[in-house]
């Protein structure tokens, strides 16, 4: 395939709002991909990768003085997981499954209580067979990672807490 060729193929996928585009000419195969702000996209899944059931660590019902299950003052969506710290939420930009590293085996990319810098891998979440990594929007020290891995997200699910 021509080089110039290749190259208005990648302008044309960096201005038009499509993520991806794949092209075959005979023999030949391009695939053109571009990532969104904190999330990369992979196009392959370690075939080891299995979702791990773990122990629930804390109890996400209501505190014993609120019956009904409302939200305190200072949490940020009324969610049912009142034990969410203070600081600032990295929520979730996609529905898929959480990972909190590279691959089975591997360590995680963060712990609690290490200090992170704008930019820094969080976690991984498995969206369509694709592995997202989601990056920290803010720099500061891990306070808590609310979910397990392997778990479900959803979209907007709060992931960690960043002070």
């Amino acid at each position: 395939m021509d080089l110039r060729k290749l190259k208005k193929l990648i302008e044309l996928v960096e201005e038009s709002s499509i993520a991806e585009l794949e092209i075959t000419e005979g023999e030949e195969k391009v695939r053109i991909s571009k990532s969104g702000s904190g999330v990369q996209n992979y196009a392959f899944m370690p075939p080891a990768m299995q979702p791990v059931m773990a122990p629930v660590q804390q109890q996400l019902s209501a505190p014993d003085g609120d019956k009904n299950g409302d939200a305190k003052a200072g949490e940020s969506n009324g969610s049912d997981k009142s034990a969410i710290p203070d600081g600032h939420v990295v929520k979730s930009p996609m529905v898929g499954t959480f990972y909190r590293a590279p691959s089975p085996g591997a360590n995680a990319f963060v712990e609690v209580g290490q200090r992170v810098k704008e930019g820094d891998t969080l976690c991984i979440i498995e969206a369509m067979k694709l592995l997202n990594e989601i990056e920290a929007d803010k720099g500061g020290i891990v306070k808590a990672i609310l979910l397990e891995n392997g778990q479900p997200v959803e979209y907007g699910e709060p992931l960690f807490v960043i002070q």
